[in-house]
């Protein structure tokens, strides 16, 4: 029976990682071996089999299929919102509460330094540990979350502030009480809002990007997608559940969602795919953080440069002009770009 321990899945792998997984187990047991009698024949099988990862993990991870790409974005061990706070940026000091109702773990934010520079930084965090995954609600936050969210960037608006957001969530939590508090009314003051918030706004897709609960945070001058996370109107399960009433038609859906990072920014949706370390962050989380990190930091001195009122102008043209190049269903065929109107 797994314990309730973040190092639960350490040793877990999804099914078209397994091949992978084999060679490398085989990899350490030669490395146990290792003698001085032995070390010269047992390091050239240890090469030729750290080449035989290589080229196996190559020939996985170019050819994933959508589902395959959600269950990467949902992996055990990914890195979640509070992993990346902590790696990339210096004296993260949390702000809490949205002064109306409470405060919502679900989403984390409050005011740091990248590298020298003050920001304010958002997360959607979803927990590891049991425990975690439930004060966290999962990654699903409710109204007072998108209402202490808003907080926070426009505290960073009054004082130019750069707000940096992490976004991992399959969609804002559907339950009767964020109902009652008016959910869809405090994701919809969000995006109205964000497009007036007088400080560079940057966004990062790091795990799932479900629906309006992810776009609540979303609205930014620089929008980025980590390689394996996903970006999508609905999450697979939702999408089969209605158009099938079977969640288990999720994989189905999810080959028509179009919800990878190229497809992602092939569509406009996002500005750049920020790379992973080989075999996906969860392999290794710090090397992520890094890439991530070299990311923002190129971009937000860029952004920091530019006029503020052509920032604003900037970011309401670009996500007004999403969905000009939007995909088209017609007779069982996906059109792209959109027929023209002759």
């Amino acid at each position: 029976m797994p314990t309730d321990d973040k190092n639960t899945h350490q040793d877990y792998a999804l099914d078209f990682e397994r091949p992978i997984q084999s060679l490398e187990e085989q990899i350490k047991q030669l490395q146990a071996s290792v003698t001085k009698a032995n070390a010269s024949s047992l390091e050239k099988k240890i090469k030729a089999l750290q080449k035989d990862v290589a080229n196996l993990r190559q020939e996985i991870f170019g050819h994933l299929t959508p589902w395959q790409r959600v269950q990467l974005a949902r992996h055990p061990k990914r890195p979640h919102a509070l992993d990346f706070i902590n790696l990339i940026f210096k004296d993260f000091h949390e702000i809490a509460g949205d002064r109306y109702f409470a405060d919502d773990p679900a989403i984390v934010a409050g005011l740091a330094y990248l590298n020298k520079t003050p920001v304010a930084v958002l997360g959607i965090e979803k927990g590891f540990k049991t425990k975690e995954k439930m004060y966290h609600n999962f990654g699903m936050p409710r109204p007072e979350g998108y209402r202490k969210a808003l907080r926070v960037m426009q505290l960073a608006g009054r004082f130019n502030l750069p707000c940096i957001s992490f976004i991992d969530t399959p969609g804002a939590y559907p339950g009767v009480d964020a109902e009652e508090r008016g959910q869809a009314s405090a994701i919809a003051t969000n995006l109205e809002e964000m497009f007036g918030i007088k400080a560079p706004l940057m966004a990062v897709v790091i795990g799932e990007g479900g629906s309006g609960g992810a776009l609540a945070l979303g609205v930014a001058d620089k929008v980025y997608m980590m390689e394996y996370a996903i970006y999508s109107v609905i999450s697979p399960e939702s999408c089969a559940s209605i158009l099938w009433s079977d969640p288990k038609m999720a994989e189905v859906s999810a080959n028509s969602l179009r919800l990878s990072a190229p497809e992602a920014l092939e569509l406009g949706v996002i500005d750049t795919i920020i790379d992973e370390p080989p075999g996906a962050a969860h392999q290794d989380g710090e090397r992520a953080a890094e890439l991530i990190k070299k990311q923002l930091v190129a971009d937000l001195n860029k952004l920091q440069k530019q006029d503020l009122d052509d920032l604003l102008a900037k970011r309401f043209a670009k996500f007004r002009a999403m969905g000009q190049k939007a995909i088209y269903f017609k007779a069982d065929k996906f059109l792209y770009p959109a027929p023209s109107a002759e």
